[in-house]
């Protein structure tokens, strides 16, 4: 990873915080606090523009859950302003512990502090084992612990729904452990740094889009999604934002399979730039699950090559 720009050798890593989020345990697959300065942010947009504004190098951000959906939050945020760059993802399974002060049993559970995307992958375990429970949002997975843990006084909770590395991080005592109505819950994150070189094509990668429709009258939709039908470009995830100018408009977040070197995914974001008001390209990075489809036939290098050399020779009258 690229040093930071500051004056000093550590690179900046801008991420959502307290200390021991999910988002802290996705940093932690590419970086370690020993050798990087972590900046634990307040919320996601706060941690991307860290970036924008150069008080951090990169930023890790939730993009995706398996649970969930998509993190709306992130997605806007990387569609306006200045331009950003997707430079690799990482995933983090998920799953929670529901944690209390020291003396606290689950008899005196009444009010629980949770995320809301926690509290939404925690409901059904909740209904079953404490249906009188009221919830009280939080900020981050690990605020409330942070809370518990700085403080004696009352904080309007009695427990909370945390990672399991924030139970040891802030002395907390457990309550009930790998709490999830979903024990294959998964988070995707991903590694936001400035616009630059693309990292090299590894052969499993992920091109990240942002594409408005080329008009609001019928079959525009299908005009945009032909540009990838047509070269054989696979997507993983599609979903429209509005554009919040005006009702019934919107623009489409897009996760392509293949690399901007790779030709048909070129091609498709040359037919992109031709046919839509605004394409943004939001990077190409390795991909850490696994391909949805394969490359068909026809639709390789070679074949895109070898169309434009025969076409070549067809202009200069060496082929018929």
């Amino acid at each position: 990873m690229a040093s930071g720009t500051h004056g000093s050798s550590r690179t900046r890593y801008a991420y959502l915080g307290p200390a021991g989020t999910f988002t802290e345990a996705a940093l932690r697959q590419i970086a370690s606090p020993e050798e990087a300065e972590f900046l634990p942010q307040v919320d996601v947009v706060s941690a991307i523009e860290a970036v924008r504004g150069g008080a951090a190098d990169h930023a890790v951000v939730a993009i995706e859950s398996s649970v969930e959906g998509s993190v709306t939050a992130v997605l806007d945020t990387l569609a306006t302003g200045d331009p950003l760059a997707l430079q690799g993802e990482m995933i983090v399974p998920v799953s929670f512990v529901l944690a209390v002060r020291p003396g606290t049993g689950l008899g005196a559970v009444r009010r629980v502090a949770a995320h809301p995307h926690a509290w939404a992958q925690c409901r059904r375990w909740l209904a079953q084992h404490l249906p009188d429970a009221v919830h009280v949002p939080a900020t981050s997975n690990t605020a409330p612990a942070a809370a518990m843990a700085s403080s004696e006084r009352e904080l309007g909770f009695d427990a909370a729904l945390v990672p399991p590395p924030a139970v040891e991080v802030y002395g907390l005592v457990p309550l009930a452990d790998d709490v999830a109505d979903n024990h294959h819950a998964v988070t995707r994150f991903v590694l936001v740094g400035r616009p630059g070189p693309v990292p090299p094509r590894t052969g499993a990668d992920k091109t990240t889009l942002v594409v408005h429709l080329p008009s609001n009258q019928a079959g525009a939709l299908l005009e945009m999604l032909e540009q990838f039908a047509a070269r054989g470009v696979n997507l993983s995830r599609i979903e429209s934002r509005p554009l919040g100018d005006s009702l019934g408009r919107y623009s489409f977040s897009i996760d392509a399979e293949g690399h901007v070197a790779d030709e048909r995914v070129a091609e498709a974001l040359m037919g992109l730039h031709r046919v839509c008001p605004h394409v943004r390209f939001l990077g190409s990075y390795p991909r850490v699950d696994a391909p949805h489809g394969d490359v068909r036939p026809g639709t390789f290098d070679a074949d895109f090559l070898a169309a434009r050399a025969w076409v070549q020779a067809l202009r200069e009258g060496r082929a018929h």
